[in-house]
């Protein structure tokens, strides 16, 4: 199959790695060449990670990476592609335009997907003239570990869409759960809760953020905490998702003032070094200086 992924960026590379993985012929495309090389550095970098952890052999990681290909050029990733994922800013006027750029390029039959992970699947396939072969393949981070997709059915979605879908998360060895599009998903919806309820209690002093994330981890076998999660996934992207989920769900999704101060701070996780931990070369190594102590 003949894949398309657009954005090489944390969510790109790592469902472009997931379908090369998969023997798929795999574009990614992004706007600058910097970007383009960096996001398939991170894919050799998990795939080497993979080679020390016994998961996967020197053969793989060459197999996956000639599968690779980029392009700064839209029109050249999706001119023959069967499916293709776009993972571009969370933003809906930016989905829109890619949408309907990728249906002026695209084959006619190609599946269009977005990997939004909470806005209207059903309002981004309205940008598109046949939209009923778009749907929402939502990937969770880190891709080439995390073994679920939400499939997101819009309003517009048909059958044959949705089986291709469907299997096409099989095929890649993921598990795909098909959900309704609807504010927050199911996934979102319930993450996105969990974790503005820790930052509220951060924000109250009930406890520090390494008692919070220990309490989810030993006491509900969570992999990660709440707090840190917040931290991987970027505090800017929970902001945005809190805003929409607060505008079509209500209060209940108000984001905390903490979360907000944090933002305007440029304090937005791991990516930029400090969130409500520090970060150095993408490790845990303390807590931001306005929480010590417990705050």
């Amino acid at each position: 199959m003949r894949i398309a992924v657009l954005g090489a960026g944390t969510m790109g590379h790592g469902i472009a790695q997931a379908a090369a993985m998969a023997n798929n012929e795999v574009t990614i495309r992004d706007l600058e060449e910097g970007i383009l090389e960096e996001g398939v550095n991170a894919i050799a970098s998990n795939l080497q990670g993979g080679i020390e952890r016994g998961k996967v052999s020197k053969k793989q990681k060459a197999a996956t990476l000639d599968q690779i290909t980029t392009t700064t050029s839209l029109s050249n990733a999706v001119v023959d592609a069967d499916l293709v994922i776009e993972a571009v800013p969370e933003i809906l006027e930016v989905k829109h335009d890619t949408f309907q750029e990728v249906e002026n390029a695209a084959p006619e039959d190609t599946i269009i997907a977005s990997n939004t992970s909470s806005l209207s699947v059903t309002e981004i396939a309205s940008a598109l003239d046949r939209s009923e072969r778009a749907i929402g393949l939502h990937f969770f981070n880190p891709v080439h570990i995390m073994g679920l997709v939400e499939i997101v059915v819009a309003e517009q979605t048909d059958d044959e869409t949705i089986a291709f879908a469907e299997e096409f998360i099989k095929d890649i060895g993921k598990e795909p759960v098909t959900v309704r599009d609807s504010a927050g998903f199911a996934s979102s919806r319930l993450g996105v809760s969990l974790g503005v309820e820790a930052v509220r209690m951060l924000e109250t002093g009930v406890a520090s953020p390494q008692a919070i994330d220990r309490a989810m981890e030993l006491g509900y076998n969570h992999p990660m905490g709440p707090i840190e999660l917040t931290d991987v996934v970027g505090l800017d992207i929970r902001l945005d998702i809190l805003e929409y989920l607060q505008e079509e769900l209500g209060e209940r999704f108000r984001p905390p003032q903490l979360l907000r101060q944090k933002v305007r701070a440029g304090k937005l996780g791991k990516k930029t070094g400090e969130g409500f931990y520090l970060w150095e070369n993408g490790e845990r190594v303390g807590v931001s200086g306005d929480l010590e102590g417990g705050r």
